[in-house]
């Protein structure tokens, strides 16, 4: 397969996003005709970044069974998924997780102003338990 038509389907789920983070590896989806070089061009080519190293996994498909209204139930399977672990140089990274991290940015900003706020009532109602206890 040639680079430019290879579909890199990024995984986002915490197990992928602490792998970018601890191992500078990302996980994605990709066809399952694909090879390892193919798949290392296709990251170099699209993200502008060096591919240090690629793993690939293929995951069997689970068999599942519905039941329908009347009753009967039928057999079906997932489909299989192919997975490739592309590892990037040292200095190198992806904006896949990019809107993650500014939200989590700022839930920290705002807990800060929160936590900011509340020690200052705090503080005004210390001050004025004190002022009552000396009127007393």
């Amino acid at each position: 397969m040639e680079a430019k038509t290879i579909a890199l389907k990024p995984v986002l789920s915490e197990k992928a996003y602490a792998l970018s983070q601890v191992r500078n590896t990302y996980v994605f989806k990709v066809p399952q005709g694909t090879n390892k070089h193919s798949v290392a061009r296709a990251v170099e080519a699209q993200f502008e970044v060096s591919v240090e190293a690629v793993n690939i996994t293929n995951i069997a498909g689970k068999a599942k069974r519905t039941i329908r209204k009347s009753g009967r139930s039928v057999n079906g399977r997932q489909s299989d998924i192919r997975k490739a672990y592309v590892t990037l140089k040292q200095g190198d990274s992806l904006p896949i997780f990019a809107a993650l991290e500014e939200e989590t940015e700022k839930a920290e900003k705002t807990q800060a102003a929160v936590d900011k706020a509340a020690d200052k009532a705090a503080k005004k109602a210390d001050k004025k338990t004190k002022k009552d206890g000396e009127d007393k």
